[in-house]
C-alpha cells in the first residue's frame, strides 16, 4: 500500500491538471443506483470549487479522472457539478472500490514514491527468532532453579514450586485473555521470572538475618515475611507503573510486553508472599526438619563461642 501511493488527477481536454489528490477530503465505496461499485469523492472547499469550475467550463467536453497516469474514465460532463462531490466508475466489487479508496485517501501527496531498496523476510528467520527466545526462557529458568537450590536448600526448592506455579498461571491468564504470545511478549515474561526471584531472595535473606539473631524458625519465617513485604511492594509497584506508561504511550509490540510485564509481576508478587509464605510455614510447623542449615540459613554460634 505504501509503494502504491495513488496520484488522482483531473485533466480538461486539453490535458492540463486541474485538480489533484490534495483537493481530495475523503473517497468511500459506495453502491451506486444502478447497483454499480464506485467511489465517492468528496472535495475540500478549495477543490468544490475547483470541481464546480472544472465542470461548468468543459460541458459537452470530456475531463479525463487518472490515477497514476492511467485513464480511470473519462465522462462527458453533462452540466456543472457543485456540492463538491463526485463519483468514480469501473471498479468491478465493492472489495476493489474500496482497495481504491484507501488508496486515494493516502494518496493526497503531489509526487509519487520510488522503491529505492525492497527487503524480504522469510519465515525462517521468525521461526529462528522464537526458537532462540523460547531456548533463553528455559535456559534462564534452569538457571534460577539451580540457584534457588544451591543458596537457600529447601527454601529454595519452595521458591522453585512458586515459580513453576506462576508461569503456569500467566500462561493460563494469557490464554483466557486471548492474547498472543510474541517475542517482546516472552520477553516480559522473563523479566517478571526475574522480579519473582527477586522477591524470594528478599523474603529469603530477611529469614536468614532473623534466624541469625537467634530466633526460631517459626517466629524467623514469620518476621522475615513482615520486613520483606514492604521492600516487594515497592518495587513491583514501580515495575506496574511502568509497564502502564509502556502500555498506554507504546503500540504493537511495546504493548503486549507491557501486558505479559504487569500481568507476571502481579502474579509473581501473589505466589511469592501466598504460595511461598503457605509452603514454607507447612515445612516448618509440620516439624520435618528444625535445623536451619537446609534452609541455607546458619544457626547463630553460642554464648560460650563467642566470649572466646
Amino acid at each position: 500500500m505504501l509503494g502504491r501511493t495513488a496520484m488522482l488527477q483531473f485533466k480538461d481536454e486539453s490535458g492540463k491538471v486541474v485538480l489533484t489528490g490534495s483537493d481530495l477530503k475523503d473517497a468511500k465505496a459506495q453502491v451506486s443506483q444502478g447497483n454499480q461499485a464506485v467511489v465517492g469523492l468528496e472535495f475540500n472547499d478549495e477543490g468544490g470549487k475547483k470541481f464546480a469550475d472544472l465542470t461548468a467550463r468543459n460541458v459537452g467536453k470530456k475531463i479525463a479522472i487518472e490515477l497514476d497516469g492511467q485513464v480511470l474514465t473519462a465522462p462527458v460532463v453533462q452540466e456543472a457539478i457543485t456540492g463538491g462531490h463526485a463519483q468514480i466508475s469501473g471498479s468491478r466489487n465493492v472489495e476493489e472500490a474500496e482497495h481504491l479508496a484507501i488508496l486515494l485517501r493516502s494518496g493526497s501527496l503531489p509526487v509519487k514514491i520510488e522503491v529505492m531498496e525492497n527487503r524480504t523476510v522469510g519465515p525462517t528467520l521468525g521461526q529462528d527468532s522464537k526458537d532462540k527466545s523460547v531456548k533463553a526462557f528455559s535456559i534462564g529458568i534452569i538457571g534460577v532453579f539451580v540457584f534457588m537450590l544451591l543458596f537457600y536448600r529447601l527454601a529454595g526448592v519452595v521458591a522453585d514450586i512458586a515459580l513453576l506455579l506462576y508461569v503456569m498461571l500467566l500462561l493460563l491468564v494469557m490464554r483466557y485473555l486471548g492474547a498472543t504470545l510474541t517475542l517482546p511478549g516472552i520477553a516480559g515474561i522473563i523479566l517478571s521470572v526475574g522480579m519473582a526471584v527477586d522477591a524470594n531472595v528478599l523474603i529469603f535473606e530477611r529469614f536468614k538475618e532473623e534466624v541469625k539473631r537467634g530466633k526460631t524458625l517459626r517466629s524467623a519465617m514469620d518476621s522475615g515475611f513482615g520486613r520483606a513485604i514492604v521492600t516487594i511492594l515497592d518495587s513491583n509497584l514501580t515495575t506496574i507503573m511502568a509497564a502502564a506508561v509502556l502500555f498506554y504511550l507504546g503500540t504493537g509490540p511495546i504493548k503486549g510486553f507491557a501486558v505479559t510485564l504487569a500481568l507476571g509481576t502481579l502474579l509473581s508478587m501473589f505466589t511469592a508472599v501466598t504460595v511461598t509464605k503457605f509452603l514454607l510455614r507447612f515445612l516448618i510447623y509440620s516439624n520435618i526438619t528444625n535445623r536451619p542449615f537446609l534452609f541455607g540459613a546458619k544457626a547463630p554460634k553460642a554464648k560460650e563461642e563467642v566470649a572466646k
